[in-house]
């Protein structure tokens, strides 16, 4: 079986890249940039260049897009035509050309302003029946490509599933408070409680997609750590988070003081992985009491496949203040 990752050069194509096929599936990667990853390079805003490389193809793993740390360097149209029209242009040829399944990568960055409570309210408990309220051309398009494959379904019978991813980047983080006041890896540990996952997992989400699809039809499935915070912590987890945390992963407080970390005081919003696990079989291994584990081992918080793919960055220039600028 045949199958096409778009945006190879990046680091969740990458990640599919390198694990595919190892499952004996022979991946085909496709990216405007070059790399060791990436066999047909070109833009998915070609519609005559998608259409040669769905020769073949059985399954589309859409992972290719411009992110977030993209909004100040590109245009609204520039989000517009890789996102929604690129998006547009893989559908169309897969419909085309027969292709029996197709996963788009999304993101948590949908729901927006859902995402932050007013000060003195619960934390936000976000499932997939949360209405996103995007905040930027980014979220925005990322909407309008998951309705594209939701009206594919419905009047073309695609099988597509749509994949929320949360954070699995390793560059430092876009707020320069959280970069002064938390070590890097403090911050991303922490972050494993409500907000991110490891690549890996990432991947074994997009897999079991890929096997459900025929199945399921259609859905949206947040893909993020499982948390081990439940409804009835919303409240505390806003005015104590450590508390909160310490009460759940009582563990984690020694490996946090050896190394002089801290928790997030407050915590605004929790990411429910539930439907993926329910509906997929999805089983994430990095929570963040296994990363607590590995670190108090001594071994690295990430996975192999994390480590390997290292930081690849979103800009060919560096900024002077930060990763990124906002």
């Amino acid at each position: 079986m045949s199958i096409l990752v778009t945006g190879s050069a990046g680091h969740l194509g990458e990640a599919l890249m390198r694990t595919l096929p190892a499952g004996g599936h022979r991946a085909v990667g496709l990216d405007i940039k070059p790399s060791p990853f990436t066999q047909r390079v070109g833009s998915i805003v070609n519609r005559d260049f998608v259409r040669t490389c769905m020769q073949g193809v059985k399954v589309v793993l859409h992972t290719a897009t411009l992110h977030k740390p993209h909004v100040a360097t590109h245009s609204r149209q520039d989000f517009l035509d890789t996102n929604v029209t690129g998006t547009l242009n893989l559908l169309e040829e897969s419909a085309a050309a027969g292709v029996e399944v197709f996963i788009f990568t999304s993101t948590t960055s949908v729901y927006g302003r859902a995402l932050t409570p007013a000060p003195g309210v619960p934390a936000a408990w976000i499932t997939e029946d949360v209405v996103p309220m995007p905040k930027n051309i980014y979220g925005v398009t990322k909407v309008a490509a998951e309705q594209l494959c939701e009206l594919f379904h419905r009047d073309r019978g695609l099988p597509c599933l749509i994949l929320r991813t949360s954070r699995f980047f390793p560059e430092a983080d876009d707020r320069r408070e959280t970069r002064e006041m938390y070590a890097d890896t403090n911050a991303k540990v922490n972050e494993v409680l409500y907000r991110r996952a490891d690549i890996e997992d990432i991947v074994t989400a997009h897999v079991l997609a890929m096997d459900r699809a025929r199945a399921l039809g259609f859905g949206r499935y947040i893909i993020s750590a499982t948390t081990p915070f439940t409804p009835d912590d919303l409240g505390e987890l806003r005015s104590d988070a450590p508390a909160v945390v310490r009460r759940h992963v009582p563990e984690y407080a020694g490996v946090y003081a050896a190394r002089g970390w801290k928790m997030f005081p407050s915590i605004d919003r929790v990411y429910v992985n539930e439907r993926a696990r329910r509906e997929l079989g999805w089983r994430p291994r990095y929570d963040f009491a296994a990363v607590i584990d590995h670190i108090r081992q001594g071994q690295d918080h990430r996975s192999a496949l994390a480590q390997a793919i290292g930081s690849k960055g979103y800009h060919d220039v560096v900024f002077e203040d930060g990763p990124y600028p906002t």
